[in-house]
């Protein structure tokens, strides 16, 4: 038997014709395999090799830029997890060995997104890839100026900072 408003069926009538509490869903944990929810990923600390400037460069040296196609994917998969939204790491990691001058402008874009997402001026800019374009210089001034806007962003998003 129902009530006349349809709003509960015999099938739902608890004890003396209270109706029973409806189960809410339970939220499904993140697990292996599963995307942390966005807004929520933040590097637990700065002491990885992704996040030191100088062996970063000395790798992509020594692999004659398959360090940075690496790095770019990294990069790009922690600012998507982070944000919710982005180029992420596999995309990264396919401009990174295919078109690696793009990356150049993609990361500081996506960082530049996440520091105006909080209100905060960015220290880098998408047009910052035009350094990259200087011979021989142009990666000595590119690298580190995105790696410390990249790591003082983590820092202030609850990262611990590296070790000295």
């Amino acid at each position: 038997m129902s009530d006349p408003a349809g709003q509960h069926s015999s099938y739902d009538q608890g004890y003396a014709g209270q109706p029973e509490p409806q189960q809410q869903p339970q939220a499904q944990p993140v697990g292996y395999g599963a995307a942390p929810p966005a807004g929520r990923y933040v590097p637990p600390t700065l002491d990885e090799i992704w996040y030191k400037a100088t062996p970063n460069m000395l790798l992509f040296a020594v692999t004659c830029g398959l360090w940075g196609a690496a790095w770019a994917y990294r990069t790009h998969d922690d600012l998507q997890k982070h944000n919710g939204q982005g180029l992420g790491g596999a995309i990264g990691l396919v401009l990174g060995l295919l078109a690696s001058i793009v990356i150049g402008f993609t990361v500081p874009m996506e960082l530049e997104k996440a520091y105006n997402r909080n209100g905060w001026q960015s220290p880098v800019k998408a047009t910052d890839g035009l350094y990259l374009l200087i011979p021989l210089a142009g990666p000595f001034i590119w690298y580190p100026k995105v790696q410390a806007a990249l790591n003082s962003y983590w820092v202030s998003q609850g990262s611990r900072p590296a070790a000295a």
